[in-house]
């Protein structure tokens, strides 16, 4: 898969310069094209490059930050998708001295591309109010406004700054997240979901005691909740196992894991691995099941990473288990050669284990 950073092709940004021109006639798109493009530009990652160009704009639109915002909203609606992220960067770079028009801007900008990063400077230099301008958005009739109030506070948010302020104490998030836990649209709910699973890997006690109140109001709510438990879950904790019905004192007594067979005992990059296990359980259990992975690292040592597999509710009786997983490098994972530790789990504890070896080519 192409890196995203490909995305920047000279056609899109000569289509956007155009743009620009048809609303500023004095742009000058060749020289702002030809500063995009500098020398540097090939050893740019995606995120310096949409800074870079944001940087760019700063340089060839009018000098009055209210007047360059104006010429970006009037062609921001044929400016759609992720490529654009860098008017809301823009109004990041240029506009934390210009608080009203560059909530306007974000607000405006944020339904064509995504206003999530460039909100959080604004979070920092003054979270009160920024906050109580989230809070109102959270009323927009435009469901990627609302989306913004809360995915642009999410204290750990990927890609973006830690907040580091809401990650010690994220009590002023949550009118936001209430207001928004019954939206009508999933987009904004699974948002929420995501801006509490986040508090839950610091607070878990906040964000339990959270769904132990509103669990039960709504289907789409119950979803919410478990979506926003799900590192707890996925931990073994206690509470959450029991909040979602998965936390019965006789689960790790009645449910038994035999037989579990890894093949093949060595494999390379690309091929398949295939585990098996027996699962039985003397009577009726509802339970989480997952396997885990144990890493190899670049230096040596082994970091384990979780997954799961299909849960089990009131389950009793005997059942073969077999899943399959093709071993490959992604973005987010490389893989380096030796023994990978692989173990079942119920409930989050350990209930059998194995391995294989891992060779890479050439080896």
């Amino acid at each position: 898969m192409e890196p995203l950073k490909y995305m920047y092709t000279p056609e899109l940004l000569e289509g956007f310069a155009h743009k620009v021109a048809g609303v500023y006639p004095a742009f000058d798109q060749p020289g702002f094209l030809a500063s995009v493009f500098d020398i540097e530009w090939d050893s740019r990652e995606l995120k310096d490059r949409y800074r870079h160009i944001a940087r760019m704009l700063g340089e060839y639109l009018p000098a009055d930050y209210n007047r360059a915002i104006h010429i970006l909203e009037g062609i921001a609606a044929d400016c759609r998708g992720f490529p654009y992220i860098f008017f809301p960067e823009f109004v990041c770079l240029y506009g934390l001295e210009h608080w009203d028009t560059s909530l306007r801007a974000l607000r405006s900008f944020t339904p064509s591309s995504s206003s999530e990063f460039a909100v959080r400077p604004y979070i920092e230099l003054d979270q009160e109010q920024m906050l109580e301008a989230m809070l109102a958005w959270t009323q927009d009739p435009d469901e990627h406004v609302r989306r913004l109030a809360s995915e642009g506070c999410r204290p750990r948010l990927p890609w973006g700054k830690p907040l580091r302020q809401l990650i010690a104490d994220p009590g002023p998030l949550f009118p936001i997240l209430t207001a928004l836990m019954q939206d009508e649209s999933e987009y904004v709910r699974r948002s929420v979901a995501n801006n509490l699973n986040d508090i839950a890997k610091d607070h878990p006690e906040l964000v339990l005691h959270l769904a132990a109140v509103h669990l039960g109001l709504s289907r789409n709510t119950d979803r919410l909740l478990k979506h926003a438990c799900r590192t707890l879950l996925k931990k073994g904790n206690p509470e959450a196992l029991r909040l979602f019905g998965f936390g019965s004192s006789d689960v790790q007594s009645s449910v038994d894991i035999r037989e579990l067979q890894i093949e093949p005992e060595t494999i390379r990059l690309g091929e398949q691995l295939r585990f098996s296990f027996q699962l039985s359980s003397k009577e009726p259990a509802s339970f989480r099941l997952q396997y885990a992975v144990e890493y190899v690292k670049a230096n040596g040592k082994t970091a384990p990473k979780r997954f799961h597999l299909p849960e089990r509710k009131g389950f009793s009786g005997d059942e073969v288990i077999s899943w399959s997983v093709t071993v490959k490098d992604f973005t987010t994972r490389k893989h380096y050669p030796g023994y990978h530790r692989v173990s079942i789990l119920v409930n989050g504890e350990e209930r059998a284990a194995g391995g294989f070896m891992l060779e890479l080519p050439g080896e």
